[in-house]
């Protein structure tokens, strides 16, 4: 089990491999970040390791974080200007709502590959992928134990 006690290392890896899969098709930037607990509301946390991420430095702002506060049972999904300005309303709820329905049945390495592969086909319809693409941010799943951290 990894020290994060949310997700074994097996779980993980199966993340990773969603997200990578997803950004194979896309020039768009995915990331997962879990932690344990925050005192915040969810979608200004999320903004919060958005930029600590860096994931607003990306090239087409088209950057995605899906986040979850584990023990707080909290989750987020925020974007980048650049993919934000051009999905039709309601979509990031429905990623949102996909995540929430697998974690009600403690679900959560299901949730998560499925919310990934949803905002992986926005962003492939949105940012095809391109000649030359480089992956800009890394497709590990950062954590941190709470929000003072």
């Amino acid at each position: 089990m990894s020290d994060n006690g949310f997700l074994t290392e097996k779980q993980e890896q199966r993340i990773i491999k969603a997200i990578a899969e997803a950004e194979n098709k896309t020039s768009g930037e995915l990331r997962v970040h879990i932690e344990h607990k925050s005192k915040r509301d969810p979608l200004e946390r999320a903004a919060r390791i958005f930029h600590e991420l860096g994931m607003d430095d990306t090239e087409l702002q088209n950057g995605v974080l899906i986040y979850i506060a584990s023990e707080d049972h909290k989750a987020a999904v925020y974007a980048g200007k650049g993919i934000h300005e051009q999905v039709e309303d309601g979509f990031w709820s429905d990623v949102l709502n996909i995540l929430l329905d697998y974690f009600k049945k403690e679900e959560y390495e299901n949730g998560i590959v499925e919310a990934v592969k949803k905002v992986g086909e926005k962003l492939k319809e949105l940012y095809p992928y391109q000649s030359g693409d480089i992956n800009e941010l890394s497709n590990e799943i950062s954590y941190y134990k709470n929000d003072e951290e």
